[in-house]
């Protein structure tokens, strides 16, 4: 038997990615075959070094698979957020030249995108015009952005379309400018967008004033038993001031009728004191001027409900408040069946700039709710009090009710909120007061006073006179 060593033979090539890695029981078999020789070693240590090469290759190739679908999946994002704009998109460089556009702006154009790609950016507008303005707005950019600039851009067929254009820098990982990225999108879209924001807004103008006025009307109806009192007495008054006068004139239709045919100068002096002639003449003069001062009462009344019952017209002019709330008390007073006592501790004259009407509105409204607060209390309270603090006019409404729960109080101002039956409110008498004084640039709040009942508090800026 020969005693030689058996030469060992070097390992087998590299399979590449196919071949299944060696475990380290082959190499142990391996190192047996070959006689454990010093050779052997060294051609073992090449094994489990190429093992370990093949190894790493191996994690090499997932993380790179995974790396590779990730991006895939991020292209295919990039491109369906590009493909579903209806924004306009232009990516071009710092020399102008297009990048990438999207297919919103290929559509409007009418052209195919990828025939954009190289092409200068100045090639898309319409005219010389929008080339300069374009020129001096993207030409050599600056680092502001550029919002909102209208230009014509060139259709395929040769027209031209007014589009809104934002222009903003890109820039790279370590702060280089890159290039511009131009956003916009048609202006007649953004004109009919805008215009449907201005119906919308009409709209809603128009029902709130409607909500207003229809308020305005029902607190109108709850009014109409006290101002009919209210207009009664100078009607009266007036009515009684005509008989008498009535009276007077055939008095007088008699006494120059016997002037005027010639009758005896004793018979004229004794139908004189008959029909008290001297009398009549003296209290004549007090007569007119009664039936004047109840056709003004009358006339006032009815100019008071007639501004308070038209549609406002944010009417702007300065007025005392004092004036306005007394009159919303008294017309409140008059038409609330049982005794409601109302005191008023404010100054002779407190001048605000606004519309009477809204904020006898807004007044009348706070009398009516403490009214109906202290409908089942025992002493049946409203104290108006106010002055001038700074610049602004103060009033406050306690009245002597049970006061807000306080889980009421964050929306007592609610449209449609209420707390009275169906039939008595309609829970809008608080929210459009508060909108009234909010447009007169005031504020409006509620709360609880700390020895009971509601506190209304009243703030409007003064009229500069």
């Amino acid at each position: 038997m020969n005693d030689q060593p058996i030469p060992s033979r070097p390992p087998a090539p590299f399979a590449g990615p196919e071949c299944e890695p060696r475990s380290a029981l082959t190499v142990e078999m391996l190192a047996a075959a070959a006689g454990a020789s010093a050779e052997d070693g060294i051609w073992l240590d090449v094994i489990r070094k190429m093992d370990e090469v093949y190894n790493d290759l191996l994690q090499y190739e997932v993380a790179l698979e995974e790396k590779n679908a990730t991006l895939e999946d991020t292209q295919q994002f990039i491109s369906s957020v590009l493909t579903s704009m209806s924004d306009l998109l232009i990516v071009c460089s710092r020399a102008g030249t297009i990048e990438s556009v999207n297919a919103a702006l290929a559509s409007l154009l009418g052209v195919d995108a990828i025939s954009l790609h190289g092409r200068p950016v100045f090639d898309l507008f319409a005219d010389e015009e929008s080339r300069q303005r374009a020129g001096r707005l993207f030409a050599e950019p600056c680092h502001q952005p550029v919002e909102d600039v209208e230009i014509q851009l060139k259709a395929a067929n040769g027209s031209a379309i007014p589009v809104s254009l934002n222009c903003t820098p890109r820039y790279n990982g370590i702060g280089k400018m890159l290039g511009l990225v131009i956003t916009g999108r048609p202006v007649g879209e953004l004109r009919r967008a805008y215009q449907a924001l201005r119906r919308a807004h009409e709209d809603l103008k128009t029902t709130q004033q409607q909500l207003i006025h229809s308020e305005k009307m029902a607190s109108l109806g709850r009014l109409v038993a006290g101002v009919a009192h209210e207009l009664n007495n100078p009607i009266s008054f007036v009515y009684g001031n005509t008989v008498a006068m009535k009276r007077y004139a055939e008095r007088l239709s008699r006494y120059l009728a016997a002037i005027h045919g010639e009758v005896p100068r004793d018979e004229r002096e004794a139908l004189r004191q008959e029909l008290r002639i001297d009398r009549l003449l003296d209290d004549l003069p007090s007569l007119i001027d009664g039936t004047v001062e109840g056709a003004e009462r009358t006339r006032d009344i009815v100019d008071a409900l007639k501004r308070f019952s038209a549609t406002d017209r944010d009417e702007r002019r300065a007025f005392d408040l004092a004036e306005v709330i007394g009159r919303a008390v008294q017309w409140v007073g008059k038409a609330t069946a049982d005794p409601f006592e109302v005191s008023l501790n404010l100054p002779e004259a407190i001048m605000v700039l606004g519309s009477p009407g809204q904020l006898q509105q807004v007044a009348m409204n706070l009398v009516q709710n403490a009214a109906d607060a202290t409908e089942k209390a025992r002493d049946r309270r409203l104290e108006i009090s106010g002055g001038v603090e700074g610049a602004e006019a103060v009033i406050e409404f306690r009245d002597s009710g049970p006061g807000i729960p306080v889980e009421n109080l964050d929306k007592l101002f609610d449209p449609f909120f209420t707390t009275k039956p169906v039939g008595r409110g309609t829970g809008l008498g608080l929210a459009i007061s508060y909108g009234i004084v909010e447009r007169h640039g005031g504020t409006l709040t509620a709360g609880n006073h700390a020895k009971g009942g509601a506190l209304f508090s009243l703030r409007l800026p003064l009229a500069t006179l």
